[in-house]
Formats: structure tokens, C-alpha cells, sequence
């Protein structure tokens, strides 16, 4: 696994933008996105934007984009052929926990879709599990939107300050200008709500301890 993982991003290297597109349409992608090692992928991208190889902006929206697609196909798919899902391996073999995704889907199915989608292990699967479940598209949309937003920033935060700081320091001083501090500030601040948000709801501080 991990010489695949070497092997395909030696290749993309010189791609960092396909890259990018390729690692979060998979991480969002249903059932697939499992078995990806998405925080060391994601902090592995956010080095390359972090050593100006790819704007940051651009990494962003195209991750924006292709998550929102991963995640809108996955729904597709577990629309389609739940049938099938409940009868692959992985869904029996893993019954409990999907039986305990489907559960929270039905009682908080807005909120458990946008702090679904930003925990590792439930991510590929929410988008899904809303699926199969028939929630209204309309209902999914906005919390996967959103999710799509701060998910991809969330995990490169770690890999662009490396990429910044390792590569050179020239780069280092222009990352860290005005605009991008004002950024960072505004991401940072926006965590920070989040989990005050989170603690001080107790509706919202259950849904995250059952998806742990």
C-alpha cells in the first residue's frame, strides 16, 4: 500500500493540481475513501502548496469542487444500489458502525452530515449512508457544501506550513503576508467557534461522541 502511495505521487508530483483533484475526490468518494490514509495525503498536498508549487486559492477551490463531487456521487450511490451495499463484505463486516451512522442520520441528519464529513473514518461513508437512507437532496446539499469548504483547509493547514517553512525562507515571508495571515486568522477563529459551538450544544456535543 504504502509503495503504491509512493509510486503515485512520485508520478503526480509534476501535477500537483491533478493531484490535489485525484486525493480529495477519492477521500470523498463512498466506501474508498476507507482505506486512503487521508491526513497523511492531505498533509502531504498542503506541502506542496505550502512550497508554492500550487496556489493555495486554487488548491482550495478545485478541492471545493472535486469533494462536493465525490460526496454527490457517493449520495447517488447509496440511492442506487443499497441493495448491494448491505450485502458487500466490508458493510457486514463493519455492521455495528454503520448501524450506528444510520441511527444519528435519522435523528440529526443536517448536522450529522456537516461534522460527519470532517471526521476521518465517517467521511466516506455519510455522503453514502444519506443515500441509502432516501434524506431529501435538499437536506444534504448545504451541510455537504459546507463540509466541502472547511474539510479540505482543515487537513492541509499542517502540510503548508511545513512545505512553507522547509523549503525556503524567502517563500516563507510571502506565505506569511497580510492576506494569508488574515486568512489563517479567520480559519483559526472559525475552529475555534466550532468547538465552542459544539461544547456549549449538547444536541451537537452527542452526535460527535457517537461518531467517534
Amino acid at each position: 500500500m504504502k509503495a503504491c502511495l509512493s509510486y503515485f505521487l512520485t508520478q503526480f508530483s509534476s501535477h500537483p493540481l491533478i493531484l490535489i483533484m485525484i486525493v480529495t475526490f477519492l477521500e470523498s468518494l463512498a466506501l474508498l475513501g476507507l482505506i486512503l490514509p487521508g491526513i497523511v495525503l492531505m498533509a502531504t498536498l498542503g506541502t506542496l502548496i505550502g512550497s508554492g508549487k500550487v496556489s493555495l486559492y486554487t488548491a482550495w477551490s478545485v478541492s471545493v469542487l472535486t469533494c462536493s463531487i465525490g460526496d454527490y456521487l457517493s449520495y447517488y450511490i447509496g440511492w442506487k444500489c443499497k441493495n448491494w451495499i448491505y450485502k458487500i463484505s466490508i458493510f457486514q463486516k463493519n455492521i455495528i458502525f454503520f448501524n450506528k451512522i444510520k441511527n444519528i442520520l435519522n435523528k440529526y441528519s443536517m448536522m450529522t452530515i456537516l461534522l460527519g464529513k470532517l471526521i476521518g473514518p465517517t467521511r466516506p461513508i455519510i455522503p453514502m449512508m444519506a443515500g441509502m437512507l432516501s434524506i431529501p437532496i435538499k437536506k444534504f446539499i448545504f451541510p455537504s457544501l459546507i463540509s466541502c469548504i472547511i474539510w479540505p483547509i482543515l487537513y492541509f493547514m499542517p502540510g503548508i506550513f511545513t512545505g512553507a517553512i522547509i523549503h525556503h525562507f524567502n517563500y516563507t515571508k510571502n506565505f506569511l503576508s497580510t492576506k494569508y495571515l488574515i486568512l489563517i486568522t479567520i480559519i483559526i477563529v472559525l475552529i475555534l467557534l466550532i468547538i465552542w459551538f459544539i461544547r456549549k450544544n449538547n444536541k451537537i456535543y452527542k452526535i460527535c461522541k457517537k461518531l467517534k
